[in-house]
Formats: C-alpha cells, structure tokens, sequence
C-alpha cells in the first residue's frame, strides 16, 4: 500500500492533480459549467497518459469543479453548479452582510472535509458499500426522491402550503418533453423547441440567477457589504466555525458518501438532504437561511464526499454513481481498464494510487480555492453594478447554451428567471420550485417502475409500502416533514410545554391585509391552480404510463392551491414581496438578455453579448458618469465578453454561432 502511496505523489501526478483542481474549481464557478462538462471536455488531454494518473486528472477535474459551484452560490445567489443549490440558502445572506469572504473559506474547509471523508470511504468500504447500492429498486428511488422533497418543510419559512404548491409547479416543469418511461411526448403544446425537454441546469440558472440581476438593477443600494478592511482568508474564524460544526460536517459527510454511492442520485440530492438534517438539528443562531454558516457547512461536505462515494459503484461495479462517473468510466474503457470486482485484485495498482491521487487532489483543493475564492470576492465586492449585471448576464446565457449548444435553452432560462422573479414577488419561493424540477424525474421513473410492477403482481400497497428498505425512508421522511412543525403541535397537545419551547415561539399573529394584497394574493393562488388545469386536460390524451404522475402532482396542486385560497381568505394573511425598485429597470433587464439572445444568430455571441451589455449598463447605473469614465467601463465589459467567447469556443470547444461579425 506505500508504493501506491509514494506513486500517487509521484511529480507528475502531483502537477496533474495541481493543475485538475485549479481547471476544475474555475470551470465549476462559472454557472452553466457543470462538474460533467468539466470532466467531459478535458478527457481527452488523458488518452495518452497512464491510466492511473488519468485517473488522478480526472479526478482532480470532478473535485475543484464541485466546489468551484460555490463561489456564485455564495457571491452571487446562483449556484455555478446543481450540488451548490443548498450553499445558496446560507452563503448569499453571509455575503449580503460582509462575510462573504468568510462563507468562501468555510466552503473550501467543508468541501476539503468532506472529499477526505469520501475518499476515506472509497479506500475502505468500496466492496460492502457498493453491495449495499443494488438494493434500491424503482420504489426506494421514489421514496428518496420523497425525502428530498421532504426538505420542503423546512425551507417554506415564509408560507408552507406555497411552498408544497411550488414544488408540485416544478415537478410540472420537469415533465414538460418525451416521457422517460413511456416515450410519450407531453405538454410541449405542439412546439419543436419543447420536446427535449427543460433542461435543468439552465432552468436552475434562470430560476435563480435572473432574479437576483433584475433586483440589482432596480436598486440603488449596493450588491455586497465591502467588508471593513482587508481580513485575508479569515482562515481562523473559519477553522472555529467548523470546530463547532463538528457533528454537521461529519454527519453531511457520511449523507454525502452514501448518497453518492447510489448510482444516479448525485451531489444535489446529497447536499439537499443534508441541509435539511443540519437545519433540524440546529439549535444555534442564526437561523438557517439567514446566515447560518452551518448551512454550507452541511452542503458543501455533503456534495464534496459524493464525489468519492460516486466511485464506489463506478469502479467496483462499472455502475456511474454520477454523471461525471459516467465520463471518467468512458475514459477508462478507451484505456482498455475494466471496471468491476476484479479491478481490485488484479489492477490493484490502478485503484490504489488513484485513490491516494483523490487524497492528494482534496488536499491540495485548500490553497487553490483559498486563492482563487479570495480573488473572486475581491472583484465581485469591487466592480460597480455597471459592470456587473451586463457581465453575469452574460455568464449566464454562454453558459447555458454551452449545455446543450441550443439557444432555446438560454430563451427558456430568461423566461423561467421572469416567471421566478414574479412568483418570489407573489410568495412563491424559488428554492422548492428548483427541488421539485430536480427530483421531478427520479422521483417519477421510480414511482411508474414502482406501480407498473406493483400492477402486473397485484399488490400495488405492498410495493410501496412492503419493502423493509422503503418503510425506512418513509420514517425518515415523516420525520424531516413533520419536525419543522414539532413545536406548534406539542404546544397544542401540551399547552405546558411551550415553556419548554423556549426560543421556538411563533411571531405575534400579524394583522390582516389590504383587500387589494388579499387579490393579488388569489391571483397568484390562481395561476398556479390554472397550471394545474392545464396539465389534467393535456394528461387526458396521453398513455396511462405518461399521465399517471403528473396527473397524481397536478390533482395534489389544485387541493394545495384551494386550501391556500381558502386560508388567505380566512386569515387576511398575505405572504409578499413589496421591495422598492424601479419598475423600468426590472422590465429593462430581461428585455436586454431578450434581445441579445434573439441578436445571437445575426451578429455572433460576442457582438450580441455587447449589445444586451449596452442595455444592462444603462438600466443597472444609478450614478453620473463623466464620458470618459462610461467608455472606460464600456470597454472593460467588452473585453470580459470577448474573452469568455474565445475560452467557450476555442478552449472548451463550445460551437458557438458566429453570426455577421463576432
């Protein structure tokens, strides 16, 4: 075992695992540029390298690109990458406050972490764990993808029943396209653009990402409080926070490392269902999603230790754990390696180095994304908003178009980032809206595998609820569902005990709204009903496979939608967001991303990207600018834009549409 120690640390794979961390974490921090797309466009740099230090490279890739997710996350509100969903709920509030320094190292600690934890388990327990993987079927995916959606519960702070109708909204969403199960086309509405569906990365991106632009436009008031000085990494502080969040990190560590050895669930999930065993245990202020530093400790451990508990199922079993296993897996195959249970007996030098190489990669993750988090703090506190709003719009959209090379990917992101901006203003969260189009999927192929073979035997009940391993998670799901609400009912069972629930009072009930807040609340309530509407007319001519579950979510929506009309009526309680801003400057900013994606096919990427930057410059400036000051900003922007067309197209091989001119 020490030769494979002393060759993993070999010079070369130390700069390959150096040089994969560094490529990984900056492909990760740009939103659009997934983990996959990261590993999937270097692979070819290992075909003429050994297999172990491919390994090591490709490795090294996956780990820096699953943290780099992070710092757009925390900096920005939009998570560079699906796994760094949850980093969002804590690390943007941090950084709103003037720690964001602070969140990006505690990131970086709590991925290093969590990797080592992952790496730990792939280099003792691959063979049982990987046994353990087989044992989900269709019915235990489905109820994971319940428990996840269990995290529901806990991140409707605002208003729960909008938040269990956001989720049904977005699992609608992820249905829209061919149906996996049955191959069925559904809800496209007769459109060519629609049928391959909503992609979920660019959804993501428009969901999060084009509101917080709209907001920063519209307001006058900075983006990020400039820290009081210049504090360095604040690796102490950060050092401390851990310490305290001992238990958190060991625990999301350990989530992460078994989600990730199922094949297919991936980083997202971990990190999500993590988040929510770190909100329910927490008893320290802040609350989570206001600030609470153990909410990227929680995500950020957990989506790092999948990527080692990805390989378990990869190499013992030639099953992708993730996506990005399924890449490096490819990659092997053309070496001519062969995954299974022999390639730790009989390449034992293979797996063993490569897992030291993992160890090497995480550590080295510390100095790289301490560097680099430290450089993209300074310049996102830094830049003005002029420059800002028109440069991460235009992130976003080469980004997702990079997904799929497709424009109606970038279209249905500026549409989807309009209709997240609208429901946040009427109450809606975004953040269940993400979860339900994230598990949407998982949670319906394991829920029709589920009742077709519970069918064919006759037992529908005993599928669901018959299986050992499903009663299981049905009970951690109960528990995660019904815990945020533990306080209200044992107060009620117990009118004794809410002395004991010290800490844990409700508000003062607030006072009744206007009869105008009462409407536009029923407006919202109503829209979301006529979605609902929509989908059991479209399920009428679809397939019993096709229709089972969307018709299941879209009855589920219009019950949910009915007892919230119901409540707003009986209550006057109306759940909004009133925020001042300037009304020209919100239209302005999705109508510029409009018309720079609609430009693309005419003028190229850059030469449109300039054009929408010209808009969001003027809608995102609230200060006088002398000339010369304006052409110098115009001119950084345009330098910035041309830069990240060259790197998409001639770096990352992206075919970007060229257009007239550029």
């Amino acid at each position: 075992m020490f030769d494979y120690l002393i060759a993993a640390f070999s010079p070369l794979n130390l700069l390959l695992a150096l040089a994969g961390v560094a490529a990984g974490t900056i492909i990760g921090s740009v939103p659009g540029l997934t983990a996959t797309m990261a590993v999937a466009v270097l692979v070819p740099f290992t075909f003429g390298m050994p297999p172990e230090s491919a390994l090591i490279l490709l490795g090294a890739i996956y780990t820096g690109a699953i943290y780099g997710g992070a710092y757009a996350a925390i900096l920005l509100n939009t998570p560079g990458t699906p796994s760094a969903i949850g980093t969002t709920f804590d690390g943007y509030p941090m950084a709103k406050k003037g720690n964001g320094d602070l969140a990006v190292t505690i990131a970086c600690l709590s991925s290093m972490v969590g990797g080592l934890i992952g790496a730990t388990a792939l280099l003792l327990l691959a063979p049982p764990l990987a046994q353990a993987a087989l044992a989900f079927g269709p019915v235990e995916y489905f109820w994971l993808a319940i428990f996840g959606l269990s995290l529901i519960a806990a991140l409707s702070t605002r208003d729960f029943l909008k938040g269990l109708i956001g989720a049904c909204f977005g699992i609608l969403i992820a249905m829209i396209g061919i149906s996996e199960t049955s191959a069925e086309v559904r809800f496209t509405f007769g459109s060519q653009t629609l049928l391959g569906g909503i992609e979920t990365v660019s959804a993501l991106i428009g969901l999060y990402c084009v509101p917080v632009l709209i907001e920063l436009a519209a307001r006058r008031d900075r983006h990020l409080e400039p820290p009081e000085a210049t504090r360095g990494f604040r690796l102490p502080e950060a050092v401390t926070t851990l310490m305290h969040e001992k238990l958190n990190v060991v625990k999301s560590s350990v989530i992460g490392t078994l989600v990730g050895a199922l094949p297919g669930a991936g980083g997202s999930i971990a990190g999500l269902v993590a988040y929510s065993e770190a909100r329910r245990a927490n008893r320290r202020a802040p609350d989570y999603g206001t600030g609470n530093p153990g909410g990227i400790v929680a995500t950020e451990s957990a989506n790092n230790a999948t990527v080692g508990g990805g390989f378990i199922p990869t190499l013992v079993l030639g099953i992708p754990g993730t996506p990005p296993d399924a890449v490096i897996l490819g990659a092997l195959l053309v070496q001519g390696v062969r995954t299974g249970p022999t390639l730790f007996t009989g390449e034992s030098n293979i797996v063993f180095t490569f897992i030291f190489g993992l160890f090497l990669a995480t550590l080295l993750m510390l100095p790289v994304g301490l560097l680099i988090g430290r450089f993209a703090y300074g310049a996102i506190v830094r830049a003005p908003k002029a420059a800002l709003v028109p440069v991460v719009a235009f992130m976003t959209i080469i980004g997702s178009f990079a997904i799929r090379n497709s424009l109606a990917d970038v279209g249905i992101m500026v549409a989807l980032g309009v209709v997240g901006w609208v429901a946040n203003r009427r109450g809606f969260s975004v953040s269940p809206i993400v979860l339900g189009l994230i598990l949407g999927r998982i949670a319906e192929e394991g829920f029709v595998q589920s009742w077709t073979i519970g069918d064919a035997m006759g037992n529908l009940w005993g599928q669901f609820f018959g299986r050992p391993l499903s009663m299981v998670i049905i009970a951690l799901t109960l528990m995660s569902f019904l815990y945020p609400f533990a306080p209200a009912i044992l107060r009620r069972l117990r009118p004794g005990a809410a002395a004991m629930s010290a800490g844990l009072q409700p508000a003062p009930r607030a006072p009744r709204a206007t009869p105008r807040a009462v409407l536009r609340d029923l407006a919202g309530i109503g829209a979301m009903a006529a979605v609902a509407i929509v989908v059991l007319v479209q399920a009428a001519g679809l397939n019993p496979e096709a229709a089972v579950f969307p018709r299941t979510i879209a009855i589920g929506m219009l019950v949910l939608c009915a007892l919230a009309a119901l409540e707003t009526l009986m209550t006057g309680r109306v759940v909004e967001d009133l925020s001042s801003g300037a009304p020209l400057r919100r239209v302005g900013v999705p109508l510029a991303m409009a018309v720079g994606v609609a430009l693309v096919p005419v003028l190229g990427f850059a030469a449109a990207g300039i054009v929408m930057a010209a808009g969001l410059m003027l809608a995102a400036e609230h200060e006088r600018r002398s000339p010369r000051s304006w052409a110098l900003l115009a001119l950084g922007v345009a330098v910035v834009i041309v830069a990240f067309t060259l790197g998409f197209r001639d770096l990352l091989s992206v075919p970007l549409p060229a257009g007239l001119l550029f």
